[in-house]
């Protein structure tokens, strides 16, 4: 996280505390997504894979979610297998 902030040249200083504080903005927002993919996917079916369609609806559905989200695209097409 720290590199990355330094790297972007978000600011001219940084406290110590920043690449923390960022992280774990990032994993309050991954559980959150996940958590109301979740709850999607039983509402559709009792199965528990989430799709990209799912997170997609996820987020439009949630009003702080789209704002934040508002220009990102989220692709259809999942990675195949390796």
């Amino acid at each position: 996280m720290e590199r990355g902030l330094w790297e972007g040249h978000y600011a001219r200083r940084l406290s110590d505390n920043a690449p923390v504080y960022l992280a774990a903005v990032i994993q309050y927002l991954t559980a959150k997504i996940l958590e109301l993919a979740v709850e999607e996917a039983d509402n559709n079916g009792g199965e528990r894979i989430i799709t990209p369609r799912m997170l997609q609806t996820v987020i439009r559905n949630d009003v702080l979610l789209s704002a934040l989200f508002r220009n990102t695209l989220i692709s259809q097409v999942a990675p195949g297998p390796n």
